[in-house]
């Protein structure tokens, strides 16, 4: 955010909206032929208007038009005109507003008492106030890119800062897999060898103290065993935290995942308890993947989480609604859904992904549901 913006958020919106009204204000006073009832209500009117113009936009800027056409003002308008243009992203609403505000400026007003303009000037000033009405419209469109940019921006750090966590983490889980297969193929094998070389001695040994020590290396060999598979099943699940040895997300952690992905997002459904650990690990990773692609690529958009069961299936849909933003080219190549379909593949169930037809997306998932 640049210094001119940080110290223009720092105004206080009452203070501005005073600041917009007496402007308006003095644009009428000065441009007044007349005070009769029904211009003072009108222009009373476009000036109290004016505090509202964030709400309602259009509103406003319509409310505006009566005292335009009975005044040569041009604060109210074209300020009303600006804040539209700062809201709106239909262009063809913005150019119709420009131009009405030119139509209703050259059309004679019953109170200058100057009547109609020639022609050659009535054209020459609807060209010449489309031309001022088109100003405050680039300015506001100018604004709203400004701060679209900075919100994709955010965004963007934010995905990119979520990405590094997540590789992160599958370095960490890759590091651990692979520290789990050495200890199960080489330590734990070795160990089982002097467990069953201890047992041999001291079954052979004639001697009582070398008997008793046989055993005694034999017993902690099988101690030692059972030590190992325990570290490789912690070590063969994945965490979160460098720090921790945690095992790998289930459904019960489904509601913490939608409240940290940053996307307004609903939950739905529920799944009986019957349902096995990998099956639950596949849905918790569908969720994981979709909300990620809706952070990504459609910014903006909402999104439903819906789990659903069969009779003899379970699984979970992902939609999420059109982005409400243009959204910046990231680089992909959709190794998520392809592990995602995988992952249903060998848990012998089915995975469907793509758009959907109001320009949102869906990601569906269909997996047994055997007993964990």
């Amino acid at each position: 955010m640049t210094p001119w913006r940080r110290r223009w958020d720092r105004i206080p919106r009452p203070a501005l909206d005073a600041v917009v009204v007496v402007l308006a204000v003095l644009d009428m006073w000065f441009n007044a032929w007349s005070w009769s009832p029904l211009l003072v209500a009108l222009l009373m009117l476009a000036c109290v208007a004016l505090v509202f113009r964030r709400r309602s936009p259009l509103t406003v800027f319509l409310l505006t038009l009566p005292a335009t056409l009975l005044l040569d003002i041009v604060v109210a308008p074209l300020v009303a005109l600006f804040t539209l243009a700062a809201r709106s992203r239909d262009r063809r609403l913005l150019a119709a507003c420009a131009t009405v505000f030119a139509v209703v400026t050259v059309i004679p007003s019953p109170f200058d008492g100057h009547g109609s303009l020639g022609g050659t000037w009535t054209v020459f000033t609807f060209v010449y106030t489309l031309a001022t009405a088109t100003a405050p419209v680039l300015l506001g469109q100018l604004v709203q890119a400004q701060r679209d940019l900075s919100q994709r921006l955010v965004e963007i750090q934010t995905a990119k800062e979520y990405e590094r966590e997540l590789h992160a983490q599958t370095l960490l889980a890759r590091e651990r897999a692979q520290l789990a297969r050495e200890m199960h193929d080489v330590v734990s094998h070795q160990v089982s060898l002097i467990a069953v070389q201890a047992g041999a001695l001291q079954v052979a040994a004639r001697d009582a103290h070398a008997q008793e020590a046989a055993g005694v290396i034999r017993s902690l060999g099988v101690a030692t065993l059972d030590e190992l598979r325990t570290m490789v099943t912690l070590l063969r699940a994945s965490g979160g935290d460098s720090t921790e040895l945690t095992p790998q997300p289930t459904l019960a952690d489904l509601q913490r995942l939608v409240a940290s992905s940053g996307i307004a997002t609903k939950l739905s459904g529920d799944l009986p308890a019957r349902v096995g650990t990998p099956t639950q690990r596949a849905i918790y990773r569908t969720v994981q993947e979709a909300l990620t692609n809706v952070r990504k690529h459609a910014p903006g958009a909402t999104a439903t989480v819906e789990l659903w069961q069969d009779d003899h299936h379970v699984g979970v849909t992902v939609t999420n609604t059109p982005s409400t933003r243009p959204s910046l080219p990231l680089p992909g190549a959709h190794h998520g859904l392809i592990g995602l379909q995988e992952r249903a593949d060998m848990l012998r169930g089915s995975f469907v992904a793509g758009p959907t037809a109001e320009g949102g997306y869906r990601v569906r998932v269909r997996l047994p549901a055997e007993p964990g």
